[in-house]
C-alpha cells in the first residue's frame, strides 16, 4: 500500500538503510524493457524521472506513468516491466535495503511502492550528482557520506511532495511551525495561533494537521517535551525548573504530560533513554 509523505518520513527516520549502488540511466524510446519480468527485483529503489516518459508496470497490474520530477520509492521483490515513450527515458536510481527484520511486515514494507508526483526540484539535482560521485567510494567515510546524501535526498523529495500537496497553505504552516518553536515557552492556544493568520481555529488545525501529520497543540507539546528531555539529560536542573523553563508552572501536570509523550517519568531520564 502506498504511504503518505508523512508515513515515509517516519519510516526513514526510524529505519537505517544499506546502499547497493547509485546510477543514472538512459533508456531508448518506444521500447519495452523486461529484465525483471521473470526475475523479480532484489532491492528497494529510489527512482527519479529526469527526462522523457516511461510506464513502470509492477506484477502486471500496478502501473506508474513517470515524467520528470516523479519519484518512486520501494518495490523490492516485485516483477517489473518498463515501457518507454517515444523520446526515451532518463532516470536516477539508488538501490537500498532497510536494515530491519525480514519478517512478514518487513517484507511487505520493502515491497510497497510510493509515488511522489512533484515537479523536478532543482534542490535534488546537486544531491543526485554528489551521490553518483560517491557511489564508488571504497572507504568507510565515503560510504557514510553516501548514506548521509541518500537521507538528504529523501528529505528533499518528501519536502517537495509536502509543498506540492499543500500549495495554498505551506507558507502559512511553515511560518506557524517556526512561530511555535520560537514562542514555545509562552501560553499558546489554538485560537491564538489561528488568529495570527486570520483563520478560524478549526480550519487552521485542519491545514496544520494535513501538512505535519499532527495538530498544532500536539506539535507544541511534542516540541516542549523534546526540549524538556534535552534539559533533563544534563542532570543539572530539577523537574520543576525544567517544567517552568518550557512553560508549565505546575511540575505535576508537566510530569504527567512528559510520561504520556515520552513513556517515562522525568525523574527516570538518563543518557540511555530514547527519544519518543
Amino acid at each position: 500500500m502506498p504511504r503518505t509523505y508523512e508515513e515515509l518520513a517516519q519510516y526513514f527516520a526510524a529505519t537505517p538503510v544499506r546502499m547497493f549502488g547509485v546510477y543514472q540511466t538512459w533508456l531508448e524510446g518506444s521500447r519495452i524493457y523486461g529484465g525483471h519480468v521473470h526475475k523479480p527485483t532484489t532491492k528497494c529503489a529510489v527512482i527519479i524521472a529526469l527526462k522523457g516518459e516511461a510506464l513502470f508496470a509492477f506484477d502486471g497490474g500496478e502501473h506508474y506513468q513517470l515524467k520528470p520530477g516523479h519519484i518512486l520509492i520501494g518495490g523490492a521483490h516485485r516483477h517489473l516491466e518498463i515501457t518507454t515513450g517515444t523520446d526515451g527515458f532518463q532516470y536516477f536510481l539508488a538501490h537500498f535495503l532497510p536494515d530491519e527484520p525480514a519478517d512478514a511486515e518487513g517484507q511487505r514494507r520493502r515491497e510497497d511502492i510510493s509515488c511522489l508526483e512533484t515537479a523536478l526540484n532543482p534542490e535534488l539535482l546537486p544531491l543526485m550528482e554528489q551521490l553518483l560521485d560517491s557511489a564508488s567510494a571504497p572507504d568507510t567515510l565515503g560510504r557514510l557520506n553516501q548514506r548521509s546524501l541518500f537521507y538528504q535526498l529523501i528529505t528533499r523529495a518528501l519536502q517537495a511532495e509536502r509543498h506540492h500537496q499543500n500549495k495554498d497553505s505551506y507558507l502559512i504552516i511553515e511560518d506557524a511551525m517556526k512561530y511555535i518553536q520560537a514562542h514555545y515557552t509562552e501560553p499558546l492556544t489554538l485560537s491564538k495561533l489561528a488568529g495570527l493568520y486570520q483563520l478560524k481555529p478549526k480550519y487552521f488545525s485542519y491545514l496544520f494537521t494535513k501538512y505535519t501529520g499532527t495538530g498544532p497543540i500536539d506539535y507544541l507539546i511534542h516540541y516542549r517535551m523534546n526540549k524538556a528531555h534535552e534539559w533533563l539529560l544534563t542532570k543539572q536542573f530539577s523537574v520543576a525548573a525544567v517544567a517552568k523553563s518550557i512553560g508549565y508552572s505546575d511540575p505535576y501536570y508537566f510530569s504527567r504530560l512528559f510520561k504520556k509523550y515520552k513513556g517515562i517519568a522525568p525523574s527516570q531520564v538518563d543518557l540511555d533513554s530514547k527519544e519518543g
